[in-house]
């Protein structure tokens, strides 16, 4: 798969952190669309000044697509990957209808709203004050098994191929099923492990998952 060929002032920036699962999902976006980008991987406790020039709130992934007056900013990771997406799906991530669309966005929302929420609490629960995560694990349980419900009646969340919705929800299932990996093993959500484990083996991950030297601004020329 080629990549998409822009000039090289030209490049997007994106400012990304290897195992942040919104900049997971804004790379395999990247990636699946073959648009060339400029990487630049943040130290989390040493945001980049530029990085936060662009993006007070500081956080990753933020996209950077220079051009006059500054240039355009994404700084929210479904944005990035609708964005790539938008320029070029040779995979067909994109839902083909108004009605797959409004099914995936509605997945992601609730991935990116409680589903999140609980994912946290249970696997930071001293953060939330909490002495256990597991009331929160359990109430994320119920919508996994909707997931898996689904995942029996079709391979992937949206239908027959790997798309949006499922580029967008895994990154954050993988983090879910790595925080107690036994536990997990052992949940009756057969079809949520058989579409998982594909993924996280898939030369598509392994390509967004290269660690990349921390960016550092260069230094001025005095």
């Amino acid at each position: 798969m080629s990549a998409v060929a822009l000039p090289a002032s030209a490049l997007p920036v994106l400012y990304s952190f290897r195992r942040c699962p919104y900049a997971m999902r804004a790379r395999l976006a990247l990636h699946a669309s073959s648009i060339a980008i400029e990487h630049r991987e943040v130290v989390l406790k040493n945001k980049p000044a530029h990085l936060l020039s662009l993006s007070p709130k500081g956080t990753v992934p933020v996209l950077w697509l220079p051009g006059a007056g500054g240039g355009q900013v994404l700084e929210q990771s479904l944005d990035i990957m609708l964005w790539a997406l938008g320029q070029h799906d040779p995979l067909g991530w994109l839902p083909a209808s108004d009605a797959g669309m409004a099914d995936a966005l509605a997945l992601i929302a609730h991935n990116d709203g409680p589903f999140k929420q609980q994912l946290d609490r249970y696997k930071y629960p001293n953060r939330s004050g909490l002495g256990s995560g597991l009331a929160d694990r359990d109430l994320a349980v119920v919508w996994l098994h909707g997931l898996d419900a689904r995942l029996q009646a079709q391979p992937f969340l949206a239908g027959p191929c790997f798309g949006l919705a499922d580029a967008a929800i895994a990154p954050f299932v993988r983090q879910f099923a790595h925080t107690d990996p036994g536990w997990f093993a052992v949940q009756p959500w057969s079809a949520l492990a058989n579409w998982l484990a594909p993924f996280e083996g898939s030369s598509l991950f392994e390509a967004i998952m290269q660690k990349h030297v921390p960016w550092q601004a260069p230094s001025p020329v005095l």
